[in-house]
């Protein structure tokens, strides 16, 4: 007799039963991102303040970034900004070097969970290359102000690793840690937004 395959699915608080493996949209649900999101440190915790930074809150702010980047970009760009971390809900956030040392199994893992994602919100499976860059440069931007302002970066260090933003991409962006419940609501509501405005 074969081996039994190991469980491959999560139970999410909506009920929903997520098969990691081969994720379907209709087993994904914003308010599981949303928690999830919430409850995911950035930084593996290393960070000022007496809330960890969550990937809810960075997702918020490369949203906001991206619309300061690409003011023209129609709302669906902005919406896939907003989610461009969505599979760290379920398979957490790893830095940089730890992906890297995991290979490209994880990379495979999370193209799967993003293609679902972005079919249960009306997106492309894949965003074409140019927005994907334009929002990579806004997660840089987003991880150049984190280093800068929570983690312990000094300006010229946080350079080197994430290059340094413009003044008008950043001008008057202040991280401001919230409670997990807060950041909650902050992503659910944005992600109504877009969807209205869509």
């Amino acid at each position: 007799m074969p081996p039994k395959p190991p469980r491959a699915w999560q139970r999410m608080l909506s009920g929903r039963r997520l098969d990691l493996l081969d994720p379907t949209p209709v087993d994904i649900e914003i308010e599981d991102i949303a928690h999830g999101l919430a409850f995911v440190a950035r930084w593996n915790g290393q960070t000022f303040g007496d809330y960890p930074y969550s990937v809810a809150e960075h997702s918020v702010l490369v949203e906001r970034i991206f619309g300061r980047i690409a003011p023209a970009a129609p709302t669906q760009w902005k919406l896939a900004a907003l989610l461009h971390d969505a599979p760290e809900y379920v398979i957490g956030d790893m830095i940089s070097p730890v992906k890297a040392a995991v290979g490209p199994g994880y990379g495979e893992l999370d193209d799967r969970l993003t293609a679902a994602i972005h079919i249960r919100f009306g997106l492309p499976a894949t965003i074409p290359a140019a927005v994907k860059k334009q929002i990579k440069k806004a997660d840089k931007i987003s991880a150049y102000l984190e280093a800068t302002q929570i983690a312990g970066f000094s300006e010229a260090e946080a350079a080197k690793f994430f290059g340094r933003p413009r003044p008008e991409d950043i001008d008057g962006l202040k991280l401001d840690l919230r409670p997990p419940i807060a950041v909650r609501a902050a992503f659910v509501a944005r992600h109504a937004e877009l969807m209205a405005a869509m």
